[in-house]
């Protein structure tokens, strides 16, 4: 059974990121990483033992990747939206069985499986190709090798994702995608004119926060 592992604010720089958590939330996003090879680095936020809030941003440290950097980060309309201002933009969801819902659903459709590491924490993480995301809402698929997630060595900060929401046209098409990767629970799903995911914290001083991709 796959879950919400974490949600993922994208940004122009950390910096920007991190003044974006400070604003929203009132918490500090603590020190990630580099990912090697992806061009990207992070920066997170635990949510509780099971869930995190993770900051991405191009690395200008790295040289230009051999692939396109996760979550549209190269998409000329994404860069556009986050010059205006960091964003929600996508999710990763955790599964005990990446390699037979990949199998079952094929690299087309979920993207080829990768392994990264980070000191001792590892794991490997499958982004469904371009144009087959549906604007994002379907989520990358990720198994913390040995079942350690990140969320699990974080600072608790108090804060809690309550729901994760999903708009799109194509709605019944969505709800499917997510069934089949065995996340028919995660989200609430709505049928809207235009894509949209929507984060709803709760602060810990008891103020429900909406995060919006749009």
């Amino acid at each position: 059974m796959a879950e919400i592992d974490h949600i993922v604010i994208g940004a122009r720089t950390l910096e920007e990121g991190a003044a974006f958590v400070r604003a929203h939330l009132g918490a500090e996003p603590g020190p990630g990483g580099v990912h090697d090879g992806v061009g990207t680095h992070n920066l997170l936020l635990g949510l509780g033992p099971d869930c995190y809030l993770e900051v991405i941003a191009p690395d200008p440290a790295q040289p230009e990747p051999p692939h396109p950097r996760p979550f549209d980060l190269d998409d000329p309309g994404m860069r556009m939206m986050l010059e205006a201002e960091p964003r929600l933009i996508a999710w990763v969801a955790r599964t005990p069985g990446l390699d037979a819902v990949v199998a079952r659903l094929g690299a087309s459709q979920a993207g080829e499986i990768r392994s990264m590491r980070r000191g001792d924490l590892s794991w490997r993480m499958a982004l469904p190709p371009q144009r087959q995301d549906m604007d994002n809402l379907i989520p990358a698929l990720i198994q913390w090798d040995g079942g350690m997630s990140a969320a699990t060595r974080l600072a608790d900060s108090g804060i809690r994702l309550v729901a994760l929401e999903a708009e799109h046209p194509e709605v019944d098409a969505l709800r499917d995608a997510l069934a089949r990767r065995g996340l028919d629970e995660a989200v609430r799903l709505r049928r809207s004119p235009h894509a949209r995911l929507v984060a709803r914290l709760v602060r810990r001083d008891g103020t429900e926060v909406p995060l919006s991709s749009a």
